[in-house]
């Protein structure tokens, strides 16, 4: 299991990341898939700097010990605010903080941050500027797409790394699909556009100063080996590790980063989580609000689907707590025997 006292070092190489991801990477998300991994590098959902300024959001910033390696990420355009936001968040104990240049949702649109950053490399390595001075030891990186509507990619990438790196930016990972912020939802823009990895890899090798993971259609541990094979410095993987953490996180840190360790098996990490269940549900915590990101543990396997509609029809109900969870999980360990 995970090792509650190890803390993000920026140093470290994270070749596996877990994407942020808006209502599904919270702190009960994080603590769950950090009992499956405890190498992978795990994102907080996206948080506007804007939030955290005004003073309504601090309560984003909670973690606990457990989650580490984690990175926050941030969404915004004003450098001034953005600094400040990092000052609130620092002393948090992130190990990164990452810059939002590739969401495509309305409401960032709105916002005039996220993918449409892409249309403003100089305004970008500004915030990033900003962010590093207000960073002190904690690291700041990038998130970004190829490129946003009629831009072309080989053009819009090195634009965007170019004042990255030239604010001091060492790692940024990129989503290899283009985002169009006209005609496409957030889902179309997450499956549409054509994915594009052969670009991003010439265009890392352009910028051989700067550690460069990649974003995207990664859906099996064997697609991250495949592509780390072919010389990207990280894999992020997002819905798939959520939907089935199991099959992506539970055997990372022997395949990806080489550790002897036997894989997590999904029953230890929800037996792992009953005493934080515990614990969180006597604070006052819903059990809903846990479990929730528990329904694909045992994606594929017998009893997987008794296991779901157990938590998802009782999570909600007064009283709720860990003892919903085991008597969840045993007709999977029954179909399992």
């Amino acid at each position: 299991m995970a090792d509650k006292n190890k803390k993000y070092n920026s140093s470290d190489a994270p070749l596996l990341a877990v994407a942020p991801m808006m209502d599904w990477t919270d702190r009960h998300c994080r603590v769950f898939h950090r009992q499956f991994s405890r190498r992978a590098l795990l994102y907080t959902e996206m948080v506007t700097g804007a939030a955290l300024v005004r003073g309504g959001a601090e309560h984003l910033l909670a973690l606990s010990a457990i989650e580490h390696p984690l990175a926050l990420q941030l969404g915004g355009s004003d450098p001034a605010e953005l600094a400040q936001a990092v000052r609130i968040a620092a002393p948090h104990g992130f190990g990164e903080i990452n810059l939002n240049v590739g969401c495509p949702s309305d409401r960032v649109k709105s916002g005039c941050f996220g993918a449409v950053l892409m249309r403003e490399p100089q305004l970008v390595g500004r915030i990033v500027g900003a962010m590093r001075d207000a960073a002190g030891e904690v690291e700041i990186t990038v998130k970004c797409r190829l490129g946003v509507d009629e831009q072309d990619p080989e053009q819009a990438l090195p634009a965007l790394l170019r004042a990255v790196a030239g604010a001091g930016v060492r790692r940024v990972t990129v989503h290899a699909r283009k985002a169009w912020l006209q005609g496409l939802n957030p889902k179309e823009n997450r499956e549409i556009p054509p994915l594009d990895y052969p670009l991003v890899r010439r265009i890392r090798d352009a910028f051989p100063q700067l550690w460069i993971g990649v974003n995207g259609g990664i859906a099996t541990l064997d697609a991250a080996e495949a592509l780390l094979a072919q010389g990207f410095d990280g894999v992020m993987i997002g819905r798939a590790a959520y939907h089935q953490p199991a099959d992506v996180l539970g055997a990372a840190d022997r395949r990806i980063f080489g550790d002897d360790v036997a894989d997590v098996a999904p029953e230890d990490a929800v037996r792992a989580m009953l005493p934080y269940i515990e614990a969180e549900c006597a604070a006052g915590t819903p059990l809903a609000r846990i479990t929730r990101h528990m329904l694909g543990a045992f994606a594929g396997r017998p009893g997987a689907r008794r296991w779901r509609r157990m938590l998802s029809e009782g999570a909600h109900l007064p009283g709720a707590g860990p003892e919903l969870v085991e008597a969840a999980l045993a007709p999977v360990l029954r179909a399992a025997a």
